[in-house]
């Protein structure tokens, strides 16, 4: 059998610790070396509209249509009884939004401004909205679960606002207390065409079935003194 000097068997178990310890310092490391947290931008990417919107029926989802009106661009206007929001652009041409209304005894109509907007708006029930229904909280804060969704354009003189929802399969419907509103994804697409001061045009509701035919999307142009007359039967007060 081969003798090993007391030398070379030193040198073999220094070897055989100094990997042992290599291992151990390694594992070391590994376990409690710093971790990496990735922390996702507050709101962002907007999601709950993605699937209910991938549903949604072809006639609410946002287009550019025909649309001959005298109005300004940047004017929008609201078609209450066909549930659409008509941004004006020019050149006979509107960006045109699918939108959830007021219900029964809740519509309205007139000429007003964009007098204020907000991201993820913090939500205060009006007092009316309360006396209704008591059980509401009294403040809630922006985000998913807010009713006024990611976006709120405040429509000057009025408890009114032209915002989001949590809940978009209410778009198409008469369903809020006179606010107006969008998808998360539409009303953030509007939110950055419209500008604070834009003329906001209400039209009033009507019987569908009696009215023209829309084939080619346009609409007669609105005259406003007709709307200003109609502001005064505007309910004092609503809800979002």
């Amino acid at each position: 059998m081969k003798k090993f000097s007391i030398i070379s068997i030193a040198v073999l178990a220094a070897a055989t610790v100094a990997a042992s310890s290599s291992a151990q310092a390694q594992t070391f490391a590994i376990l409690f070396a710093p971790q990496q947290v990735a922390v996702a931008p507050q709101y962002a990417p907007i999601e709950e509209d993605i699937a209910p919107e991938a549903q949604m029926d072809p006639r609410l989802q946002r287009q550019v249509v025909n649309y001959r009106t005298n109005e300004a661009p940047g004017t929008v206007i609201v078609d209450t009884p066909n549930t659409y929001l008509y941004l004006v652009m020019g050149d006979g041409k509107a960006m045109r939004y699918g939108i959830g209304v007021g219900r029964e005894g809740f519509t309205w109509s007139g000429v007003k401004q964009v007098a204020r907007k907000a991201e993820w708006p913090d939500w205060y029930p009006p007092q009316e909205m309360i006396e209704r229904q008591p059980y509401l909280p009294r403040m809630t804060a922006g985000g998913p679960g807010n009713p006024l969704g990611a976006r709120a354009m405040y429509i000057g003189g009025t408890v009114y606002r032209i915002h989001g929802t949590n809940d978009p399969t209410t778009i198409g419907k008469n369903v809020s207390s006179g606010c107006i509103r969008l998808t998360n994804e539409d009303v953030t697409d509007l939110y950055e065409r419209v500008k604070v001061g834009a003329k906001v045009i209400v039209l009033p509701q009507t019987n569908v079935a009696q009215r023209a035919p829309v084939a080619s999307d346009s609409y007669a142009p609105v005259r406003e003194s007709a709307a200003v007359r109609t502001w005064a039967t505007i309910r004092p007060s609503g809800i979002y």
